[in-house]
């Protein structure tokens, strides 16, 4: 979703209204990276499906009638959700954008939750730094093809050094220019834009612009939808030296790749990805159901592109939970 003593890395995502930073049709998201050699703490915005599992063990056979009814109200609470007749666009996966743009007279409201896992370790304290990401974000449909949305993430750094919460606006844009049902195939163009609210001293404002396509296989109702097309980074200084700094990491271009795999008529299998190691570049994988009342509820992994690369790599991880609803 989803920086560092500069904050810099933009969570760019697009699920009806992606980015985290996501746009309406890009989320962007801010998030967390450290290097386990300095111990400095790199705070980046991204534009960063949910399974619960629950294990009761109960001994004995007193248990039984009581499980048997725990278990049952479980099956008709998750029977009530895959038959809701509910059915939305996804204006983004996890962080990048999809081809989907949310109908006209709509609106699309969703709140992202990111938690640094794990955390960093602060050597001699027994405490624990951790980046936390909060993006409410808000999405319009203004023609059949187009979207408008703002996102607001926040970025906190838990026992981080001062500043440690930093907070964004992004607006967004989406146009979804070509579209054939029948084929399955869809293309978009947009771009998101991400200014510091804040501690405007150390971070200044950056975009990113797309586009891509998107192939749906209809074959049965599990067809798989891929979706792939570039991006590039816009504004935002390369050079510490030129004032401050928002998207230090290279390279400025890339490519996002995302895949839908429906499981369930109301669950699906999801990931995307962000290439390049850089403020955007993170991969993540999830679940996505779709609830009673327009609802849509996501939850995943995100790894950072460069979470192999030493020991401490695994810093630039966050789980990942949205809710989103449409009305």
């Amino acid at each position: 979703m989803p920086q560092r003593r500069v904050f810099r890395r933009d969570f760019s995502v697009d699920r009806r209204g992606q980015g985290l930073l996501e746009n309406s049709s890009d989320r962007t998201v801010l998030c967390g990276k450290q290097n386990s050699e300095d111990k400095d703490v790199q705070s980046h915005t991204r534009g960063c499906s949910g399974r619960f599992f629950l294990h009761s063990k109960k001994k004995g056979g007193l248990n039984t009638v009581k499980t048997f009814k725990v278990l049952s109200g479980l099956f008709v609470a998750l029977l009530f959700l895959v038959t809701a007749q509910t059915a939305m666009a996804q204006s983004t996966i996890f962080n990048i954008p999809t081809t989907d743009t949310v109908s006209k007279g709509k609106a699309y409201f969703e709140f992202d939750w990111l938690m640094q896992a794990p955390g960093l370790e602060i050597t001699g304290t027994g405490d624990t730094q951790r980046l936390y990401i909060y993006n409410p974000r808000f999405i319009v449909g203004v023609t059949p093809n187009a979207e408008v949305g703002v996102n607001f993430p926040i970025l906190h750094n838990a026992n981080g050094a001062s500043p440690n919460t930093l907070g964004y606006i992004q607006p967004n844009f989406k146009y979804k220019y070509y579209n054939n049902d029948d084929a399955g195939l869809a293309l978009a163009a947009g771009i998101v834009w991400n200014t510091p609210l804040n501690e405007r001293d150390i971070s200044d404002s950056w975009g990113y612009i797309y586009t891509n396509l998107s192939k749906k296989f209809k074959g049965s109702m599990y067809g798989p939808r891929f979706t792939a097309g570039p991006y590039g980074v816009l504004g935002a200084n390369q050079d510490a030296t030129q004032g401050p700094t928002s998207f230090l990491d290279q390279p400025r271009a890339g490519a996002i790749v995302g895949y839908e795999q429906p499981i369930h008529a109301k669950a699906s299998f999801v990931a995307d990805w962000f290439s390049g190691k850089n403020g955007l570049g993170y991969f993540t994988p999830g679940i996505s159901i779709t609830l009673p009342g327009n609802g849509l509820l996501n939850a995943g992994y995100s790894f950072g592109n460069d979470s192999w690369k030493d020991s401490n790599a695994n810093r630039n991880r966050l789980l990942f939970i949205y809710y989103g609803v449409t009305f």
